[in-house]
């Protein structure tokens, strides 16, 4: 099996605690909505789907992070997760994290990984 890459966005468009960037992941022979978010300068990609219930995290388009800018925030029900790996850290999600999605940066844009 090969891996392949799709592009997401151009690096400088996923900013050190700022709004997030949305995309779509192939799932179930579906596309399913997903994020990319910069911590500690390294960019991190999720489903967009709270570890609780099948939601999506953003309080508005692409605003992920809380007030501290340094947890995500699920805007249902405040479940918080750990930016770096999508660890649940405390709500409702229950001991339940985010799914990571694999991305990588490469000649100053965002790619995600696809797996053929």
């Amino acid at each position: 099996m090969a891996d392949a890459a799709r592009l997401i966005c151009a690096s400088e468009a996923v900013v050190e605690g700022g709004a997030g960037v949305r995309f779509t992941v192939p799932r179930y022979g579906a596309e399913a909505p997903a994020f990319a978010v910069r911590f500690h300068g390294q960019v991190h990609a999720y489903l967009n789907r709270c570890g609780h219930v099948p939601v999506e995290l953003d309080w508005q388009h692409g605003e992920f992070f809380d007030d501290s800018k340094l947890y995500l925030i699920c805007a249902t029900h405040g479940a918080l997760y750990a930016p770096e790996n999508g660890r649940c850290l405390g709500g409702r999600c229950n001991g339940k994290g985010l799914e990571k999605i694999p991305v990588f940066e490469r000649d100053g844009n965002v790619y995600l990984t696809l797996t053929e």
